[in-house]
Parts: structure tokens; C-alpha cells; sequence
């Protein structure tokens, strides 16, 4: 399994368009076969701050995803709404470690 924490700082006057944006994104994404979880949440004393926890199956799963057009066009409709460049990070799952529990 493969998870990454996108971390997004958004410009103050951008945040709702941030939120609708990422939402049909959120929406598109959990139905793709190879996610397993994808939240979306906003710090909570800082409301232009965000991140995306994603889980994805397998590295054909990121690829594929990256590919979607839902992907391509929240990649393009958000690219003028950061503060800064989003940061991605990958993790290794510790717990749970059996896929089941997803």
C-alpha cells in the first residue's frame, strides 16, 4: 500500500474554490479501483491550510490515478489557488498492516 500526505497551503481568497475543487476530486478518487482511503481535511486554526491523505494499492494505482481526468483538471484548476507548491510525502503503514482493515 502506498500513502501519501499532500500537504497545501492555499491563497486566503482562494479557499471555497480550493474546497469545491478538491471535493469533486475526493468524490472521483475513492471510486477508482486502486484507492483505499482519500481524505480531505483542513487545519483547524488555519483555515487556508489543507491536506490530502491518500491510499492507494499499489504504485500502478498512483500512476493510474495521476492519469484520471478528474486528477488532471484538479491539478489544473488549483495550480493558481497555492500560497506555495503542495508537498507530498510518503509514509510506511505500520498499523494496520492487513489490508482487510482498509
Amino acid at each position: 500500500m502506498i500513502v501519501t500526505c499532500v500537504y497545501v497551503h492555499v491563497k486566503s481568497d482562494a479557499v471555497d474554490k480550493f474546497i469545491n475543487e478538491t471535493i469533486t476530486n475526493h468524490r472521483k478518487t475513492v471510486q477508482e479501483p486502486g484507492n483505499l482511503r482519500f481524505d480531505f481535511i483542513q487545519q483547524a486554526d488555519d483555515p487556508c491550510s489543507f491536506m490530502l491523505y491518500e491510499v492507494f494499492e499499489d504504485e500502478k494505482a498512483v500512476a493510474d490515478h495521476k492519469e484520471t481526468s478528474h486528477y488532471l483538471t484538479w491539478r489544473d484548476n488549483v495550480a493558481n489557488l497555492m500560497a506555495e507548491t503542495r508537498k507530498g510525502v510518503r509514509y510506511k503503514i505500520i498499523e494496520p498492516s492487513d489490508r482487510t482493515r482498509w
